[in-house]
């Protein structure tokens, strides 16, 4: 891998690399990265990676090679680069500038006022030590208390006008990571400097995206917009605040324009907007100008100079206001759109069709919001990603169906671009590209693939079970014999289950039957506690069982003998009114292609392989993968799924992989 990695940095063509768990593939990438002549940025999905790289494979990796190459490693190898919002804002906690919720006033122990005051103390000890402010290495806190310490990106005054600019934690991430040789960031921040076009990286050669099965998921998270009329009446009282009775029938045009899109947005049912109503059109196009005419009042009342001696308490609760009014504004003006690249749609909050994550904590619970998001991002990925860097992508799912294509094409790459010859060996001469006007470089867009396999031996660790017998699911959740099937392979393998379902109700309708039929069993299911929390009783305790949904599909390493038996309770498809996957397919269709293939199965398949991976994380584990739903055996599209799992022994006797639990068990 490492060869491969080295040879598509010189020869400036993409990779894809298979590298299944276990087989230490940020040594692969990370080992050529730190040797390039040129900065490379890598780019995680989750924290928990982003911790793995920075606390302790790049220490080691960099202590290893030190000794081995002395001076020649850069002066800086690695920096980590968050969106600014990640790092405490020093201007706002010293000048304690309050958003919309009020002023701090309370400080007993559980309230906001008390975490508020510990978080002011720990930024300070930040500052004074020269340490990072980076919100992991925060103290406890809630989603609210942390929004009073940080700042935006568009709610930032910026380095010219900020008093404290010299001391920020933001701009001296920045400021490091543009002296690495490798930056280690997360997929939303490379989304928005790559596809978004702001500058939030420092210059770089070569992009490594790492679980880069959810690259697709994460920018189209990343360019995803919402907007309700709680969003619209905050943005009007932060105005208020800041323009103050001169200008205060701005921030009253603003709450008439929230007013009106209430009564519109409260009409109409959840799913998607194929054709914009006039009233919702109406309304959204009375928000975008009295939004507009807010940002305008609050840019012409004369912000302070740039020597920082201006009122920057004043400066900040200005800078917040300008912020929401042209966030409500570009959202507006986006819904208002007929863009065929577009998908928009109408969400109750917590809906059933609520996929993505709320943007801010003060939604009104049960309102009607609305939301709009690409419906391909793989042009975008293609033109302002691929044609303007090297990209190597790895993860241990990236080939569905047994190939690399479907994902090379969720990303923008095409079949007829791949290059068959094998990948490593010698590095190819470097080629320097001629930049084209419109900015790309001119980098080819061949791409090349590399399965470089498993060190596990999945026959002989792992068996893949498909209840074949059981009925296919219906809309009504899990049958009785559904629920039975789980209670005998439970008790076979005496706990140690992970049970991952497709809903919630079908996971704690799964965990009542359980519970009942097996009192002496430890069952927890999601909601019980935070996940963390039930992961570490899940690991602490192997007589037990830990049953939820997506968020432990993918992500979640829990090897050894706790982990024995993971249930699957149903092919993974996305549901058939989710908005964006139904138009995703709806255009597939329209261009004559299969979009159920396309988009569905696909979905499903990636989601099955992140799902069956949590049995095999070391060498040691054994255990069973248990799917109780017959159509991976029995449907057409069957073997597609089938070929993105590991190769573990299969069958479809239910008898066969009891025995397999209780021999384990015995063991």
């Amino acid at each position: 891998m490492s060869a491969a990695v080295e040879h598509a940095l010189d020869s400036r063509e993409h990779l894809l690399v298979q590298a299944g768990t276990g087989t230490g593939k940020s040594l692969g990438y990370l080992v050529p990265a730190l040797l390039h002549p040129r900065p490379v940025v890598v780019a995680t999905a989750t924290l928990a990676l982003q911790h793995q790289l920075v606390e302790r494979d790049l220490p080691a990796l960099v202590a290893g090679a030190t000794e081995q190459l002395g001076s020649a490693l850069p002066l800086v190898p690695y920096a980590v680069l968050k969106g600014r919002s990640n790092y405490a804002c020093l201007h706002r906690a010293r000048e304690g500038t309050p958003d919309d919720t009020g002023v701090l006033v309370e400080v007993p122990d559980g309230t906001l006022g008390s975490e508020v005051v510990l978080l002011r103390a720990w930024a300070e000890d930040q500052a004074e030590q020269e340490l990072s402010g980076d919100r992991d290495s925060a103290p406890a806190h809630t989603e609210r208390g942390w929004a009073q310490v940080s700042v935006s990106a568009r709610e930032c005054l910026g380095a010219a006008r900020c008093p404290f600019a010299g001391e920020c934690f933001a701009e001296r991430a920045r400021d490091i990571a543009a002296a690495a040789q490798v930056v280690v960031t997360n997929h939303a921040l490379l989304a928005i400097h790559a596809i978004d076009g702001v500058p939030m990286l420092p210059d770089h050669d070569a992009v490594v995206v790492d679980e880069a099965h959810e690259l697709v998921a994460r920018v189209t998270q990343a360019s995803t917009d919402e907007l309700s009329p709680a969003v619209v009446d905050r943005a009007s009282r932060r105005v208020r605040a800041a323009v103050g009775r001169d200008g205060a029938e701005h921030a009253d045009a603003l709450a008439d324009a929230a007013d009106a899109l209430r009564s519109a947005v409260d009409t109409l049912p959840d799913g998607r907007l194929d054709v914009m109503p006039d009233g919702l059109a109406d309304a959204l196009s009375l928000v975008r100008e009295a939004s507009r005419a807010c940002y305008s009042a609050l840019s012409g009342r004369g912000d302070a100079g740039g020597d920082g001696t201006g009122d920057s308490g004043g400066d900040a609760v200005r800078q917040q206001a300008k912020a929401a009014a042209d966030e409500v504004r570009k959202v507006a003006d986006r819904l208002v759109q007929d863009n065929e690249h577009d998908v928009r749609w109408v969400t109750q909050r917590g809906g059933a069709l609520d996929r993505v994550p709320a943007g801010g904590p003060d939604r009104r619970a049960g309102s009607n919001e609305l939301r709009v998001a690409p419906l391909d991002v793989s042009l975008s990925l293609r033109e302002r990603l691929f044609a303007r860097t090297t990209v190597v992508l790895t993860s241990a799912t990236l080939k569905l169906g047994g190939g690399f294509e479907p994902l090379a094409a969720s990303v923008g790459l095409r079949p007829d671009e791949r290059a068959d010859e094998p990948v490593g060996g010698s590095p190819a001469e470097a080629v320097e590209p001629d930049a084209d006007p419109d900015g790309h470089d001119g980098r080819a867009a061949q791409w090349r693939a590399l399965d470089v396999g498993s060190p596990f031996d999945y026959r002989r660790q792992a068996i893949l079970y498909v209840a074949r017998m059981l009925p296919a699911p219906g809309r009504d959740g899990l049958g009785t014999a559904t629920l039975d099937e789980i209670v005998g392979l439970v008790e076979a393998a005496d706990g140690r289950t992970l049970g991952l379902f497709s809903s919630r109700r079908a996971a704690e309708a799964a965990a009542e039957h359980v519970r009942e039929a097996l009192p002496d069993l430890d069952l927890w299911c999601q909601g019980d506690a935070q996940l963390p929390e039930l992961a570490r009783r899940f690991v602490a305790d192997p007589r037990s069982c830990l049953f939820g949904t997506l968020s432990l599909w993918q992500g979640v390493d829990l090897p050894g003998d706790t982990c024995q038996l993971v249930v699957i309770d149903r092919i993974p498809f996305p549901r058939p009114d989710d908005p964006l996957m139904s138009a995703r397919q709806r255009a597939v269709e329209r261009r004559g292609g299969n979009g159920f293939m396309s988009v569905a199965a696909t979905h499903a398949a990636l989601l099955l392989a992140q799902g069956s991976g949590r049995l095999i994380r070391r060498f040691d584990d054994r255990g069973v993968v248990a799917v109780l739903d017959p159509r991976l055996a029995t449907a057409q599209y069957g073997s597609f799924l089938a070929a993105s799992l590991p190769p573990m022994w299969r069958t479809t006797d239910g008898d066969v992989a009891r025995a397999a639990l209780r021999r384990l068990r015995a063991g």
